[in-house]
């Protein structure tokens, strides 16, 4: 087998198993959940499966051994203990790193695993190995089995119970059994199982299972054949009594329910979950891009098609245009759900990091996640990884305080960290906020003073959230001890160029003893949106839809001052204005009566003044390039039917 040709989907399940198995240990350790347990179990073996089929040794079997463990603990024969789950944990990050290494073209060796399995062994050696006494009928005497063996022996065949032992190094138990009973099919048929057959195919045995079994063969020839299996330990063979007079039943060996197991699509998933699965395929993302830039420029072209249609103004070209319009509007969602992922895909990790850096630094975190339904380009989740990581092991280390000096300062000693992800017009916002000690602004004032970052004039005329955004200057640290997670600010200037370089911008809030919050903004790139076209002077512009509340017509003698400022009513609210002709120095002639778009973010409210309103129209969002990057509330570009480039507001940065 080629295991390169597969090589995309052991790596993309076997993220989808870690992430899996991490949820659950997280589960199982704050509430001791039974079905946790079995999840991290099926996810386990699924992992062992898989990585033993492509060859990947050293994950197989260091998630066998921690499938060895789990299997103690769903018997009842072991409980599990705070051993056992850091052991576990360390055992997963363990597993990332291998496939990691898998993913740059190793094999999975590169790491060091001898402690963790050496405690999982200790786990699992300390529970007693009593082999199990082979009765002379396992199985429950019932009317049916009774039947099929009386009817059995009348036509020469023999009744036999099978006990067979795996070896404790067996990798692939399920596999095993199947070879098991493949050889048993050639000398006879199977009539029962213990554990059922649907156990035995989804692993929920220990090493051992018993085979109720009808042949002409002698129990001699059967162990033989059967110890003859790869890794069948021992087999022991013995007659079955009937322990009835059943009356005769006209049931045949040839129509008894052979008990064989049968290629499975997943295990423990209902059936019609694997059919939904089969309908799922996994696209190469440079596919994915082609086909958006193939589209990007279809709908260039249908703009064209749209204005050149209402020059001609014929109806049947009007009619047909309206057609093409509606089938693309259709498309269109389509093509945009390709390459939007929840971002969850990024959320899912951080709960066990958080556990894990709170436990090492011996502080207590409670991390609530919320909108990790919020979709993002693909491109972005690939890369925002590593910032918010940063940003978050830093409010850890630096922001939230060790229980006992949040106990003396009249606070829960758990500390509390939200992880926060949502939509705002064209841009996704993420934030991450602690209540810890929070930022101490006059400490970051004196240190850029100290190390030259800012003149005493500035220092002086700063805001305290423009001293404390500081910390993302190269190298700024206020940290009184460096740790091994360093205080906040070390590194942070390399969380600001990565964020700034996927067109996003990060800010923060603090107050001294409350917390921290910082913001990430992100533009959702590579898309095509609903916008409105408005006109300032002879130049257009886009306003995204999604930031629109609505428009209205405003009169000069409307417009009020408040605070130094333009407002206007609006249902009750004074709501600021802004006028694009001042924003992008463009002349225009004066009127009395002019269309006002209010837009919105979160609860705030902006009333953007223009000259004229032109329509709705589907744009496609393409980056200004960094000659042009850092204007003033443009988030991008477009190009309009006619040829002429529109910039695209960013609402968000009117407020």
């Amino acid at each position: 087998m080629d295991v390169n040709e597969y090589l995309g989907l052991f790596l993309d399940e076997s993220q989808e198993h870690i992430q899996s198995v991490n949820t659950q240990l997280l589960k199982l350790e704050q509430t001791g959940s039974q079905d946790a347990i079995q999840e991290i179990f099926r996810s386990a073996h699924t992992l062992k499966g898989m990585s033993a089929t492509m060859g990947y040794e050293s994950v197989a079997n260091l998630t066998h051994e921690m499938e060895s463990a789990l299997d103690l603990v769903r018997a009842g024969k072991k409980e599990s203990n705070q051993l056992l789950l850091d052991t576990m944990f360390s055992a997963m990050e363990q597993i990332e790193e291998m496939i990691a290494n898998i993913e740059t073209g190793g094999r999975g060796a590169n790491v060091d695993v001898a402690e963790t399995v050496a405690a999982f062994q200790s786990f699992i050696g300390s529970t007693p190995k009593a082999t199990p006494a082979v009765e002379a009928n396992v199985f429950t005497a019932d009317l049916y089995t009774d039947s099929v063996i009386t009817q059995a022996k009348e036509t020469g065949f023999e009744a036999f119970q099978l006990h067979v032992k795996l070896s404790d190094a067996v990798v692939l138990k399920a596999a095993r059994a199947y070879m098991v009973f493949d050889r048993l099919q050639e000398l006879g048929e199977v009539v029962r199982t213990c554990p059922e057959t649907e156990a035995i195919e989804q692993e929920q045995f220990e090493l051992s299972f018993d085979v109720l079994f009808v042949s002409q063969e002698s129990a001699d020839v059967i162990e033989h054949a059967v110890s003859q299996v790869s890794e069948v330990e021992s087999v022991h063979v013995t007659p079955y009594a009937t322990t009835s007079s059943a009356p005769e039943v006209a049931v045949s060996v040839e129509t008894v329910a052979v008990a064989e197991p049968k290629p499975k699509v997943e295990a423990d998933e209902p059936k019609e979950q694997a059919v939904a699965q089969a309908k799922t395929i996994r696209v190469n993302l440079e596919r994915i891009d082609r086909l958006m830039n193939l589209f990007e420029e279809f709908i260039i072209d249908r703009g064209r098609l749209e204005r050149l249609a209402d020059e001609v103004g014929q109806p049947e070209l009007n009619e047909t245009v309206e057609k093409i319009k509606r089938g693309t509007n259709e498309l269109q969602s389509l093509v945009l759900t390709l390459r939007m992922m929840p971002i969850e895909q990024v959320f899912n990790r951080f709960p066990r990091m958080v556990r894990s850096v709170a436990k090492d630094i011996h502080k207590k975190v409670q991390l609530d996640i919320t909108g990790a339904e919020t979709e993002l380009d693909r491109t972005v989740i690939d890369e925002i990884g590593d910032p918010l990581v940063h940003l978050i092991r830093n409010a850890i280390d630096h922001g939230i305080e060790l229980p006992e000096v949040r106990v003396a300062a009249g606070k829960p000693e758990q500390g509390s960290l939200a992880l926060r992800a949502y939509h705002g017009g064209n841009r996704v916002f993420i934030e991450i906020e602690d209540d810890g000690a929070g930022i101490h602004v006059e400490k970051v004032r004196s240190k850029a003073l100290e190390r030259g970052v800012i003149t005493p004039e500035e220092a002086t005329a700063m805001t305290d959230n423009e001293v404390a955004m500081l910390i993302f200057a190269p190298g700024f640290s206020t940290a009184d001890v460096v740790t091994d997670l360093s205080g906040r600010g070390v590194g942070l200037d390399v969380v600001k160029n990565k964020i700034e370089s996927l067109g996003g911008v990060v800010t923060l809030e603090t107050v001294v003893g409350q917390g921290t919050k910082f913001q990430v903004s992100l533009p959702l790139t590579l898309s095509i949106i609903s916008a409105m076209l408005v006109q300032a002077g002879d130049e257009t512009y886009a306003i995204p839809l999604s930031s629109i509340l609505e428009t209205t017509l405003l009169d000069e003698a409307d417009i009020l001052t408040a605070h130094r400022e333009r407002v206007f009513d609006f249902r009750g609210q004074l709501v600021p204005l802004v006028y694009l002709k001042e924003m992008f120095a463009i002349e225009t002639e004066t009127k009395t009566q002019f269309p006002v778009v209010v837009v919105r973010k979160g609860n705030k409210l902006v009333g953007v003044v223009v000259n004229d309103l032109i329509g709705q129209q589907e744009i496609v969002m393409k980056p200004l390039g960094t000659y042009l990057e850092g204007i003033p509330a443009i988030s991008g570009a477009t190009i309009l039917g006619d040829g002429r480039v529109a910039l695209i507001v960013d609402s968000n940065d009117l407020f």
